[in-house]
């Protein structure tokens, strides 16, 4: 013979029930919070302390419509989605955005008396009583719809103070909670109307797994809005509450039970008479999976598809910015429950343009391993248009087995999510001509060169290179054309004049003249004067910098020496509309726009001439091409160039980790013993530029790059780097380019070699 079952204890639960029931009584007819916890009715003030609740819950705001909400990032248009941002997938929406079927469904299905009490549900508990402790059935809560609001608003405030024993609290299956849920949801109904509440649960509410407010349930289940469900998709929304994870009807194996529970909240709208028997019959008839048109929910940047490394360098601006809070963690929590509009400064046609042209330039999964890094910004603005690189972004484990995925921006600093920044080579040159042009100098002049340099003629204050001396030489161990003018060594991209402009104008002025571009260290952040790349090999790119500060110094050359930092964010606004400040270009004018277009000038000769370095970036339709190879040795190859306030774009081409040299190397199908700038940069930019061009339809305006005569003076005399003069035949500036054409013969092929 079987035991009986045992006996509820009645010292323990009896009691505490006749208390809650007393206290659900007093309160539902007004009697003040001071007599219901006088000492009489709860026997000790040591207990009454541990369930009276401050009506005025300290730290927790009960604010109907304050809600954590997804945050949405979109591109320029203001339209196209790049990715969603939350810790609670929810977008609030008002009462008047719901439909009444929705409404009707979720007050049907937790809290039929909803209308009429005030905020405890005095017969709900006494049924919940008796079918519990007297009868002894399965437990019941009793719970109104108000009182769950407030159960709700205190886990959420729980979980995003990160305090698990407030947590445990909010939702342990005691007397003493349950109480404090009353109180406080009697007290909101004093502060609240029925409406407003309703609207805060309907906006809380968990309607399946990380995912809250009906809103996004609408659109997840439903590919629809609140404001448009009808009946079957309210009472299967309706339906998911009591329990998320195993209510979810996209999960297969729930779709049955789910339509079981929808057609019991169907049941309960027609008992209550918010549908007819009509609407009912023909609804729990309609099989659930066909009302289901499910939509993928997606979040953060990992979803952001070729959107995503633009996405990542968002998040960290925001991370970055003092705009959007004082710390790191507030800016994180803004972001991800601030129900931010983020209008970003992506161009949809640049940045699918640049992820093409990476991934033609070099699959994902060459076997050479290379990496293509390319940044595109608009000119005069600083707005960063778009990435290219030849990688999927990925921020899970899996980017650490596999080659073709990775979680790092390169094209951006360090901070940013990106690399610790690159050598450049040869694309730096145009620096040293605006230094050169600063210092007073004019481009024409002819220089003595050679191929060894003390490191003390480059000294400047803040600069003291000692006695150790500097050997270098033009591309290909070719040794030195002597003597050449800094026109004609942009041109030829010769390293030996680009080492005598420094040694008499000082390093201090190419750094100063660099810092006004923009330029800063990838990795610390800092000038080139508080770098370890202050030495005299900066003048032929020996620098540590990221592609996109290199595209933001070519749209200086590309908007007559405006100088601007680059931004990623136009508009920002919170969930109320409000707008929030974004960081500031901070625009300027930073160089004489006529150094500007002598230098224009310049790096348009350096394509058109037959001896110049650049003629692989030469764009179609008889564009003027402004542009500048690079190659630092056999490890990274580069082209920076523009159309003028149009677009700027840099690329560069390597290995990102610095293991493999790019020479004796098969990439894409193609073997070179030696790769350049003109050979494989040169070219992806020129093909990415004339493809957006096209698409944006950009004008030819040819007027752009007219020399100054200032800077274009020429010299009788040779300036050598000790300050002595040497004869020399006087030219012209249009006879330029005779002047050293025949000073070395090996010239004439190594002079088209950048370096």
């Amino acid at each position: 013979m079987g035991s009986m079952p045992k006996e509820k204890s009645v010292t323990v639960h009896r009691a505490l029930v006749l208390m809650l029931t007393y206290v659900v009584l007093a309160v539902s007819g007004g009697v003040v919070a001071s007599l219901l916890f006088m000492p009489a009715v709860f026997g000790a003030n040591t207990v009454a302390k541990a369930v009276v609740p401050s009506l005025q819950v300290e730290g927790v705001d009960f604010d109907v419509t304050s809600l954590p909400q997804r945050s949405v990032m979109y591109a320029s248009d203001g339209t196209t989605e790049i990715a969603q941002f939350y810790s609670q997938n929810r977008i609030v929406v008002p009462l008047k955005d719901i439909s009444e079927p929705m409404q009707q469904a979720m007050v049907a299905r937790e809290d039929r008396r909803f209308w009429q009490h005030s905020g405890v549900d005095v017969q709900g508990v006494l049924r919940a009583f008796v079918q519990t402790y007297l009868i002894g059935g399965e437990q019941q809560g009793g719970s109104s719809l108000t009182q769950q609001y407030v159960k709700n608003v205190l886990l959420m405030q729980a979980i995003e103070d990160n305090d698990p024993i407030a947590q445990y609290h909010a939702s342990e299956s005691t007397i003493a909670r349950k109480i404090r849920e009353m109180l406080i949801a009697v007290q909101m109904e004093k502060t609240y109307s029925k409406a407003e509440i309703l609207q805060g649960y309907l906006n809380i509410a968990q309607f399946g797994v990380n995912l809250y407010g009906v809103e996004t349930a609408a659109e997840r289940y439903f590919n629809t809005t609140a404001a448009e469900l009808n009946i079957v998709q309210a009472a299967t929304i309706a339906s998911i509450t009591q329990n998320p994870s195993n209510y979810d009807p996209t999960i297969e194996e729930n779709q049955a039970e789910c339509e079981t529970q929808r057609n019991i909240v169907l049941g309960l709208m027609l008992q209550e008479g918010y549908i007819s028997q009509d609407e009912y019959d023909e609804a729990v008839n309609t099989p659930l999976v066909d009302t289901l048109d499910v939509q993928d929910v997606q979040v953060g940047c990992q979803d952001a598809g070729d959107y995503a490394f633009f996405c990542d360098y968002v998040v960290h601006k925001i991370e970055n910015s003092e705009e959007f809070g004082e710390t790191a963690e507030e800016r994180e929590k803004l972001l991800n429950e601030g129900g931010l509009t983020i209008v970003t400064t992506l161009d949809v046609d640049a940045n699918s343009l640049l992820m093409e042209e990476a991934r033609n330039t070099i699959p994902a999964d060459d076997a050479s391993g290379m990496e293509i890094v390319m940044a595109s910004v608009k000119p005069g603005t600083g707005e960063v248009l778009g990435f290219g690189i030849n990688k999927t972004y990925d921020a899970t484990s899996d980017a650490a087995s596999d080659p073709t995925k990775t979680s790092i921006n390169y094209a951006v600093d360090m901070v940013d999510g990106g690399g610790s920044g690159f050598p450049i080579g040869s694309s730096w040159k145009p620096v040293n001509l605006i230094a050169w042009m600063e210092a007073g100098r004019s481009i024409n002049e002819n220089l003595q060169t050679t191929t060894r340099y003390a490191q003390s003629e480059f000294d400047c204050d803040g600069y003291n290179g000692g006695s150790t001396i500097w050997s270098v030489q033009n591309a290909l161990g070719t040794g030195t054309t002597n003597p050449e003018s800094p026109f004609l060594g942009l041109v030829r991209s010769h390293n030996t004049t680009q080492a005598s402009m420094g040694a008499i104008i000082g390093l201090c002025a190419v750094a100063n003249t660099a810092t006004e571009l923009g330029y800063h260290d990838a990795y610390t952040g800092s000038t080139l004067q508080e770098s370890t790349s202050f030495t005299p090999s900066m003048l032929i790119g020996t620098v540590n910098v990221s592609p996109l500060t290199m595209a933001s110094i070519f749209a200086v050359y590309a908007s007559n020496g405006v100088q601007c930092n680059p931004i990623a964010l136009t508009k920002v606004t919170d969930k109320n509309g409000n707008d929030i400040d974004v960081p500031s270009a901070n625009c300027h004018q930073a160089v004489d726009p006529e150094i500007i277009q002598t230098l224009a000038y310049t790096l348009n000769q350096g394509v058109v001439r037959s001896d110049g370095a650049g003629g692989s970036a030469q764009l179609d339709n008889g564009r003027k091409t402004f542009a500048k190879t690079g190659t630092n040795g056999n490890t990274y190859v580069s082209t920076g160039g523009f159309i003028p306030n149009e677009i700027a774009t840099f690329v560069l081409v390597g290995d990102a980790q610095g293991s493999t040299a790019i020479e004796n190397i098969t990439i894409n199908g193609s073997y070179n013993s030696y790769w350049d700038g003109s050979t494989i940069a040169a070219p992806a930019w020129r093909r990415f530029m004339n493809a957006y061009a096209e698409r944006k339809q950009l004008a030819i305006d040819n007027d752009y790059g007219q020399p100054s005569s200032k800077y274009t003076a020429t010299s009788s005399t040779v300036t050598s780097i000790q300050g002595t003069t040497l004869s020399s035949t006087s030219t012209s500036s249009n006879s330029n380019s005779t002047t050293n054409s025949t000073t070395n013969s090996t010239d004439g092929t190594t002079s088209q070699q950048d370096d």
